[in-house]
C-alpha cells in the first residue's frame, strides 16, 4: 500500500507558527500522528507513506522520523497541492496511491469505506455529502455516476471533497500528465478534472458522510476536529 500526505503548504489562514500538520489536537496527538497512528494501524507496519515535505521540513520530518520517507517541494512557497503530489506520485513505488492532505483529521473507521475500492484498485475521490460550503472543494457527477466536475467553482455541488483520495494503477500516468499541465497555483484536483474532461479518466466518488472527518482550515473546522471520537 502507497499511501502520500501532502504537507508542504505554509498553513496561512489557521494562523499557526508550524506547519498545519504539526497542529495539536485534544488528545496531545498533533493532526499527522493521528494521520500516521491510523494508517499503520489499519494498514500495518508494511505500508509505505511518503510525506512531501516543504514549510519548516525539519520540524515535520522530525515528527515523523521513523514512520515515512520524505519527498521535498523546494518551491513550496510558490506552488500548490498539484506540484506537490505530482512529485510525490513520481517517485511512488510502482502501484496505485492513497494520497490525503496533512490538514485532515479523520475517524480511523472511515478507512474501512475506502478499503473496497482500494481492494479493486478503483481511483476515487472521498466525499461528504452532508456539506456543501462555499470555501470547499465540491463535485457534481456524470450519467454514469463517476466525478464530472471536481473544484471550488462548481454550482450545484452534490456535496464536498474531504481531501482523501486514490489513484488506481491504470490511471497514474494520465494523472500525471495532467498534474504536469496544471498551474503552479492549481489544487490537485484541477489535474483530475482536467483527466476527467480530457483523457476520459473515471473516478469514483465514494461517500464518507457517516464517518467523522474534518479538513482543518480555520479555528471552527479545528474545533469540530476536536469533537471526533478518534480513537487510538
Amino acid at each position: 500500500m502507497n499511501v502520500v500526505i501532502l504537507a508542504a503548504g505554509l498553513g496561512t489562514r489557521l494562523g499557526r507558527p508550524h506547519p498545519k500538520p504539526l497542529t495539536p489536537l485534544a488528545d496531545g496527538r498533533s493532526i499527522l500522528r493521528q494521520q500516521l497512528d491510523h494508517l499503520r494501524g489499519y494498514f500495518g507496519p508494511a505500508v509505505r507513506i511518503t510525506i512531501v515535505v516543504g514549510f519548516k521540513l525539519g520540524l515535520v520530518m522530525e515528527a515523523a522520523a521513523g514512520d515515512a520517507s520524505f519527498v521535498y517541494n523546494e518551491l513550496y512557497d510558490q506552488t500548490n497541492t498539484s506540484k506537490s503530489l505530482l512529485k510525490a506520485l513520481r517517485l511512488a513505488p510502482p502501484g496505485g496511491v492513497l494520497w490525503l492532505n496533512g490538514d485532515v483529521v479523520f475517524v480511523p473507521g472511515l478507512l474501512d469505506a475506502l478499503q473496497p475500492h482500494l481492494a479493486a484498485d478503483r481511483s476515487f475521490v472521498a466525499v461528504n455529502t452532508d456539506s456543501v460550503a462555499d470555501e470547499e472543494i465540491k463535485y457534481t457527477l456524470d450519467g454514469d455516476g463517476y466525478v464530472k466536475d471536481l473544484s471550488k467553482q462548481v454550482t450545484g455541488g452534490l456535496g464536498e471533497a474531504v481531501g482523501i483520495n486514490y489513484v488506481a494503477a491504470a490511471d497514474r500516468d494520465v494523472l500525471i500528465e495532467h498534474l504536469d499541465q496544471c498551474a503552479d497555483t492549481d489544487y490537485f484536483e484541477r489535474g483530475l478534472e482536467t483527466a476527467i474532461a480530457e483523457a476520459g479518466l473515471r473516478v469514483a466518488a465514494v461517500d464518507i458522510s457517516a464517518y467523522g472527518c474534518v479538513e482543518v482550515d480555520f479555528e471552527p473546522d479545528l474545533e469540530r476536529a476536536n469533537r471526533l471520537r478518534v480513537g487510538t
